[in-house]
């Protein structure tokens, strides 16, 4: 769905694009340029150039005829694209301009007016759907003192139903992408375990496969490197608070600001996150992931991205150069 809209929107206002995919995701990127070629796209308008980030993607970014740059990935690498394509390349007659849809630590609030059935459905979903691996993954459950063990104990019996196996078998959850991200996980999963209570999970499973149990931690310090950290994988902290001026205070407290949640039935709390809860994209009583097309654009700021919000009409405004034409008759 990333690829599709990152590709097809500057096509829809008349540019070409050349998409790199990445190093783990060719086949199915292959796949989308198949698509549209089968629809008639005319030859050269779609270019599908896969390689290594490092090499292929550098050289893109770098060059003098690239004028838009889109992406979706690591802070890390983001950093270095928006760095790189800042420099004025031999040949460049324009300034490149900079999409970025980075990382997140997205935390999902939980008060004690909730529906706590509801909040524990949407904790498990935002969690572990597609094993963690969205950058709008709930890794942050701040719960209210009041209501944290009856919580948790509906997010255990959830979380420890959930089926892990290959795709074949139709799980609730598969394996992490690569072996280099299992490895990611684990390692952040050690570190949880030196920081906080391991309450669920917290090991890799037998098979042909990366697949990771679910896991959660519980009382975790909200400066934790696993409550600051994204990790990319299907791990949960979950941080206890007094009240809700706290679980605020708590789920403002990291330099990203993409997705949150807040389950509370006091409309004036509703009101307040709105004004005070800093990320791009705001769920009240519902998951924090699954942003819809179309109704809810997505896209974040801090160091989540530039808040390019894809999924809306806007978004293809960033594809275009604006020319402004008077005439006197």
């Amino acid at each position: 769905a990333i690829l599709t809209g990152m590709t097809v929107a500057p096509i829809a206002v008349g540019n070409c694009v050349v998409s790199k995919p990445a190093e783990d995701t060719v086949v199915i990127a292959a796949k989308l340029f198949e698509i549209l070629e089968e629809a008639g796209l005319p030859a050269g308008v779609a270019n599908f150039l896969p390689g290594s980030g490092s090499e292929v993607g550098a050289y893109l970014v770098q060059h003098p005829r690239t004028r838009f740059i889109n992406f979706t990935g690591s802070l890390e690498v983001g950093l270095k694209i928006n760095e790189s394509a800042a420099r004025l390349s031999p040949g460049q007659v324009w300034l490149k301009r900079v999409f970025l849809e980075l990382g997140g630590k997205d935390g999902l609030i939980v008060d004690e007016t909730a529906d706590l059935a509801a909040a524990a459905q949407a904790t498990v979903q935002s969690a572990f759907g597609f094993q963690g691996q969205k950058c709008s993954a709930a890794s942050r459950l701040i719960v209210v003192d009041a209501v944290h063990d009856l919580l948790m104990e509906q997010v255990l019996d959830r979380t420890e139903s959930l089926i892990v196996g290959p795709a074949e078998e139709n799980p609730d959850m598969g394996p992490v992408a690569s072996a280099q991200q299992e490895q990611t996980v684990l390692s952040y999963i050690e570190i949880g375990q030196q920081e906080a209570r391991l309450a669920l999970g917290g090991r890799r499973l037998e098979g042909s496969g990366f697949f990771i149990a679910p896991t959660i931690f519980n009382q975790v310090s909200p400066d934790a490197r696993i409550a600051q950290e994204e990790i990319f994988g299907p791990v949960l902290s979950v941080i206890r608070v007094p009240d809700f001026d706290a679980a605020l205070e708590v789920a403002n407290g990291t330099r990203f600001g993409l997705t949150g949640g807040v389950f509370s039935r006091k409309r004036e709390r509703l009101e307040r996150a709105r004004r005070e809860f800093h990320v791009g994209n705001l769920y009240f009583n519902r998951k924090i992931t699954g942003a819809l097309v179309g109704v809810q654009p997505f896209g974040g700021f801090n160091l989540s991205g530039t808040d390019t919000k894809a999924g809306g009409p806007d978004y293809l405004l960033n594809f275009l150069q604006m020319k402004s034409v008077t005439e006197r008759f």
